[in-house]
């Protein structure tokens, strides 16, 4: 009887010295310093090494271009609204986005005469292999000329494009929301 005892507790300590030896790796790796951010000068240092690059000074080039400045008017025309998470009225103008455009699912439209890039980013699969995604299935049956409410967190701007990038975090149309982006999982 007492060498079966000892027969089941001696796997059991084994196991049980793996795990806490396991634990004890995990929190060890955990423990790493995270890297220290940049102060103002070395960002600043940073940005004129980059800027002295060809990709900065195609990028400077384009700031101040004619195009490059309508992308800019176009951002402080809504900055406001993106700073305080109001809405703002769009009109659908298209239903694809630029051609060569890299964002993911996005649609074009036009807020207070300008236009703008809507972005919602890349279309995910579901689990199973024959379905796709309904995350963006609303915004699939909008139509040029919709008239529709939009929330953004994020603007952003690229050469490669003629138009300022808003970030689609909310839709509404005929006061009924058809998108709002889940929460980030795991983050802040």
């Amino acid at each position: 009887m007492k060498k079966a005892i000892y027969l089941l507790m001696v796997p059991l300590i084994v196991v049980s010295g793996l795990v806490f030896a396991n634990r004890e790796i995990k929190n060890d790796t955990s423990k790493n310093p995270t890297p220290k951010p940049l102060s103002a000068a070395e960002i600043k240092a940073e940005r004129e090494k980059w800027l002295a690059t060809p990709e900065g000074m195609k990028y400077e080039k384009w700031e101040a271009s004619p195009e490059g400045k309508k992308v800019f008017a176009g951002e402080a025309k809504i900055r406001k609204n993106i700073s305080d998470f109001t809405n703002m009225e769009a009109v659908v103008t298209s239903l694809s986005l630029p051609a060569g455009s890299r964002l993911g699912f996005g649609i074009m439209v036009r807020i207070n005469g300008d236009d703008y890039i809507l972005s919602f980013g890349p279309e995910k699969s579901d689990k199973s292999f024959w379905s796709f995604n309904n995350e963006f299935r609303q915004l699939h049956d909008l139509k040029v000329n919709d008239n529709i409410i939009i929330r953004s967190h994020h603007l952003s701007h690229a050469p490669k494009y003629s138009y300022p990038i808003v970030s689609g975090d909310y839709v509404e149309r005929d006061s009924k929301i058809i998108y709002k982006r889940p929460p980030h999982k795991g983050g802040c």
